[in-house]
C-alpha cells in the first residue's frame, strides 16, 4: 500500500475542520480584504476581519464534503465566466466514456483557471470531476494549500533539491496518479509542462512523461504503462490573456539572463487576474485517447503536441498578432476560420489591448499571441 498522506487532496471528513481553519486564518483574511477594501483594512482592521469571518462562515455553512466545495466553486466560476468572457465552449467531450477515468494533459496558460474550466466542462456534460496536480511552489501559504487541497488538488514536490528525495517524490507522484486512474477510477489533470507557456508555444516535457512511467510494473514496457493511464490531450485557448503583461515581463528578464524572483503573493495575484480579467472567447478542446503503445517518451510527447497544436482554437487575437508580425505574408485561410467576424473591429480591439503595455514588452506580447498560428501553419493544421 502506497503512502500518499503528504500529497493527497483532503477527504470529506476533513472538510469542516479545514474550512474553520481557513475562516480563522488572519493572513487569508488580509489577502482577500486588501484586494477588495484596501483602505478600510488600514483604518478598521479588526472590524473588517470580523465582518470577513462572519460573511465567510455564512457563505460556506452548507459545505460538508469535497463535492459540496467543488459545486460551490463551479457556481462561482460560472458567474465569473459570465462576467469575464464573451462565451466559453467545449468540444470533444462526447468522445469520452463517462464511466472511465483519464489522465487529462493540457497546455498551460493560467495557473488555476486551466483545470477549473476543464472540470466545469466535464461536470456540465454529466461526468465526474477530477484531481488536480499542483506544484508546491504555489502552496507556500497554509491557506493556499488548504484551498487547493479542498478542491481535489494533490501536491507535486518541485522544491526538493536532494537527488534521493527528488526520486522518491517522483515515484510517489507517479504511483499516486496511476492509483487514482487505474485503481480508484478517478481522473487526473496535469499540465504538459512545468509552468505556464509564457511564449505561447505549447510543448510537452519528456521528463514529465518519464515520471508517469516510474510506477510501472517490472514486466511492463514504457508504452504499456502509459496505455494504462488513458492519456487525453486537451487544448485550452483564451482569446485574451489577463496575465499577458506579467508573462512578458518575466520572459524578458529570463531572456536577459536574469533570475526572475516572484513576490510573496505574485502567484496569488496571477490567479486573481486569471479569474477576474477579461478573456474574450474561451474554448476547450478534448482530444483523442492515446490508446496505442508508444515506443518512448519522445514519441508520446510528439503525439500530445500534435493533438494540442491541432486542437487549439485560433481566435482573431492570435490571427491579428500573426498578421502584424508578418505584414508581407498572406494567409487567407486564417480569416476563413472566422468568416462572420468584423475584422476591422477585431483589429481595433486588439490594438487597444496591446497599447496598454509598455513599448518594450509589446513585441513579446505579440509573439506570444501569434505563437499558436506559427505552430499550426508549421504543422499544416490550419483549416483552409
Amino acid at each position: 500500500m502506497h503512502d500518499f498522506e503528504d500529497i493527497r487532496p483532503y477527504r470529506d471528513e476533513e472538510v469542516s475542520v479545514v474550512l474553520r481553519r481557513l475562516v480563522a486564518d488572519k493572513e487569508f483574511q488580509d489577502v482577500i480584504i486588501e484586494r477588495q477594501f484596501p483602505r478600510l483594512l488600514d483604518f478598521f482592521p479588526k472590524t473588517m476581519r470580523l465582518l470577513f469571518r462572519l460573511g465567510m462562515t455564512w457563505s460556506v455553512r452548507n459545505i460538508k464534503t469535497v463535492y459540496d466545495f467543488q459545486r460551490y466553486i463551479s457556481f462561482k466560476l460560472k458567474k465569473i465566466l459570465s462576467e469575464t468572457t464573451d462565451q466559453y465552449t467545449f468540444s470533444g467531450i462526447d468522445g469520452l466514456k463517462a464511466s472511465k477515468a483519464y489522465l487529462f494533459m493540457s497546455n498551460h496558460r493560467d495557473i488555476a483557471l486551466d483545470p477549473a474550466i476543464i472540470i466545469l466542462g466535464l461536470v456540465q456534460s454529466g461526468r465526474d470531476s477530477l484531481r488536480i496536480a499542483i506544484g508546491d511552489n504555489l502552496l507556500t501559504k497554509q491557506f493556499a494549500s488548504d484551498l487547493m487541497r479542498l478542491n481535489r488538488s494533490f501536491i507535486v514536490k518541485r522544491s526538493l533539491s536532494a537527488l534521493k528525495e527528488k526520486m522518491f517524490a517522483l515515484r510517489q507522484l507517479s504511483s499516486y496518479i496511476r492509483n487514482s486512474i487505474y485503481h480508484e477510477n478517478v481522473s487526473v489533470w496535469i499540465a504538459q509542462a512545468e509552468g505556464r507557456a509564457k511564449d505561447g508555444h505549447d510543448r510537452t516535457e519528456t521528463a514529465l512523461l518519464k515520471m508517469l512511467a516510474l510506477s510501472r510494473s517490472n514486466k511492463q514496457t514504457f508504452g504499456e504503462s502509459i496505455k494504462d493511464l488513458c492519456v487525453v490531450p486537451v487544448a485550452i485557448a483564451y482569446e485574451y490573456d489577463p496575465c499577458a503583461f506579467d508573462k512578458a515581463k518575466q520572459l524578458k528578464e529570463e531572456r536577459l539572463g536574469n533570475t526572475y524572483v516572484k513576490g510573496d503573493y505574485e502567484d496569488l495575484e496571477s490567479i486573481k487576474k486569471g479569474f477576474i480579467g477579461y478573456k474574450g472567447r474561451v474554448h476547450v478542446s478534448f482530444g483523442n485517447v492515446i490508446d496505442f503503445e508508444v515506443a518512448n517518451p519522445e514519441e508520446l510527447s510528439n503525439e500530445i503536441d500534435r493533438q494540442i497544436i491541432s486542437l487549439f482554437q485560433l481566435f482573431p487575437s492570435h490571427i491579428i498578432a500573426w498578421q502584424l508580425l508578418n505584414p508581407d505574408k498572406e494567409e487567407k485561410c486564417l480569416q476563413n476560420i472566422w468568416p462572420d467576424e468584423d475584422w476591422e473591429a477585431a483589429r481595433r480591439k486588439f490594438a487597444r489591448h496591446v497599447a496598454q503595455f509598455p513599448l518594450e514588452y509589446r513585441d513579446i506580447v505579440l509573439k506570444s499571441y501569434a505563437a499558436p498560428v506559427f505552430d499550426q501553419l508549421a504543422s499544416g493544421d490550419v483549416l483552409a
